[in-house]
């Protein structure tokens, strides 16, 4: 229905209005630009205007529309002269014309034209040297609490004459593009072109986009200044050790960073620069089907707070209970939360050089390993490979079952650059500060899918505290004779059996058949990078 104004904080819309205006975007027309609203204020606007409804404990429920997950076939970078050298072009950066791009811009400012608009500034990157302003222009208001919660926007680092973003993202979920005249894939558009600093969403309001169009350049930017950018989530333990995990979405990196017993940094996207570790984000993403209040009570405890956005989620119609369980709407449900929800969560959002890092995999073959210890060699061979199994959901596309994939640096749709570019950083890091690597298997042990089961969360993260403190540094190892790595015989609190997949297996011959066919895929997805990828790190891959 139609609403009448005034809306309710139309009154304060200009309250928090920056010093930097629209004019370098050439917006203008619009009805109304609400400015930097606190999260009372986002509340209250997208209920007026019927975009989401509170749940029983006051989170803010959502729906992104018909795109519930990201539309990576739909993202596309310009090609132009000062970028275009250092794109890696292919699968995941499509390029695009600047002609084109002015033409989809220009129909995008007609199209805001007596519509409202909700602004929220804000900063990516926890380290004050490499910080990156961004601006967030939406015409859903929850978009712009998303923002709010997802980077550092406190009053102090955004507002004053000070503040200049230096990247803008434009999202209009109900804009449609013309696959036919604007040359995409479908109506929905995600086009980035780094000369102008902009990015540009429409038909889709999945929140992802919005943050992952932030990541895709900052991955971009700060490599050039020999920083490196990694999607992996971060921990830091009471005697400064840090941690670092990476890992695709459903491989773990949320729930095993989300560590009592640690200091929590980040638990997505991270900078390593000469004094350490840094989250990019002041906020988290986290995926919660089937989130178990049990097995993960802090996430869990997340979804019931005011300020947490649950995207997807179905409420009870009668008692507004958020039930996690129902995927009807999609397996990629979310919840958009600030750190702060976290009780351990660190302030600071940063720490020192990591001791060890974590590569997380889900092997839906069930032959790797639950945790493996690796070389320098070995770790740059699986950081480039990016082994794991796609969940369904988090990618539009992506079936039921999992999918067997590679992504390379653990996070290919957000790369920009070739990912030997990002290994050579990685490798001057593990060197310099001498880290320890491992593999950690959260997939399936015992046998394939329909035959094994998927490891119990208490043994990953048994696992993981026992290379954490050090226990796993003293014990027998034995080397697999098909990849290389060190898989040790004991470790406290797992069951020995469950170690060496060659053992776990009750059919030897289907293991063998497997894991031969596992090396054979590692090999040909390697092909693609032999030109870039030093020999010893070749040589270090799967026999």
């Amino acid at each position: 229905m139609e609403k009448i104004h005034p809306t309710p904080a139309e009154n304060k819309a200009e309250d928090k209005l920056s010093q930097f205006g629209l004019e370098y975007l050439g917006l203008a027309g619009y009805r109304k630009a609400y400015w930097n609203l606190d999260r009372d204020q986002y509340y209250q606007e997208a209920l007026y205007r019927d975009e989401g409804i509170k749940s029983k404990h006051d989170a803010l429920v959502v729906r992104s529309g018909e795109r519930t997950a990201r539309s990576a076939n739909d993202k596309f970078i310009v090609r132009e002269p000062g970028s275009e050298a250092d794109i890696s072009w292919g699968e995941y950066n499509l390029p695009y014309s600047e002609a084109a791009f002015n033409k989809v811009f220009a129909r995008m400012k007609e199209y805001i034209k007596d519509k409202d608009l909700f602004i929220q500034d804000g900063i990516a990157g926890a380290s004050p040297d490499h910080q990156l302003p961004i601006r967030v222009i939406t015409t859903w208001a929850w978009q712009g609490l998303f923002t709010k919660n997802m980077f550092i926007t406190d009053e102090s680092a955004i507002f004053g004459n000070n503040f200049h973003p230096e990247f803008t993202v434009i999202s209009l979920p109900d804009f449609k593009g013309i696959p036919e005249l604007e040359k995409l894939n479908s109506e929905t558009l995600i086009l980035m072109d780094f000369s102008k600093r902009l990015v540009l969403i429409g038909s889709t309001g999945y929140g992802g986009e919005i943050k992952k169009s932030i990541f895709t350049a900052i991955n971009y930017y700060l490599p050039k200044k020999k920083i490196l950018t990694m999607h992996c989530s971060a921990n830091v333990g009471n005697e400064g050790d840090s941690a670092l995990f990476f890992g695709l979405s459903g491989t773990g990196k949320t729930t095993l960073s989300a560590d009592p017993e640690r200091h929590l940094i980040g638990d997505d996207e991270h900078g390593w620069d000469e004094e350490g570790i840094f989250n990019f984000e002041d906020g988290s993403y986290a995926k919660v089907i089937d989130l178990s209040s049990t097995a993960e009570p802090d996430i869990f405890a997340c979804t019931r707070k005011y300020g947490t956005i649950l995207e997807n989620v179905i409420l009870d119609p009668e008692t507004r209970e958020a039930d996690l369980f129902d995927d009807s709407i999609t397996k990629n449900t979310r919840a958009s939360y600030p750190l702060t929800c976290i009780p351990y969560a660190l302030p600071s959002k940063r720490g020192g050089h990591p001791d060890n890092i974590i590569f997380l995999t889900f092997d839906a073959n069930g032959v790797l390993p639950p945790i493996a210890r690796l070389s320098e060699n070995q770790a740059l061979y699986h950081f480039i490979s990016g082994y794991t199994s796609k969940v369904g959901g988090t990618e539009a596309g992506v079936g039921e079952a999992p999918e067997l994939t590679f992504s390379a640096c653990f996070g290919a749709p957000f790369m920009v650059f070739n990912p030997a570019y990002y290994a050579e950083l990685l490798k001057e890091n593990i060197n310099k500060y001498n880290v320890k690597t491992w593999l950690l298997n959260t997939g399936l042990v015992g046998g394939p899918s329909g035959i094994g089961s998927r490891i119990k969360i208490v043994h990953s993260r048994a696992l993981l505290t026992a290379v954490l403190k050090g226990k796993l540094d003293h014990v027998d190892y034995q080397v697999d004779p098909w990849f290389g790595f060190e898989i040790p015989q004991f470790c406290p609190g797992v069951p020995d059996e469950i170690l060496n997949p060659a053992e776990s297996w009750p059919d030897k011959t289907a293991y063998k058949k497997t894991i031969q066919d596992l090396v054979i895929q590692f090999k040909n997805n390697m092909k693609r990078y032999e030109k870039t990828t030093p020999q010893e790190v070749l040589l270090a891959g799967p026999k």
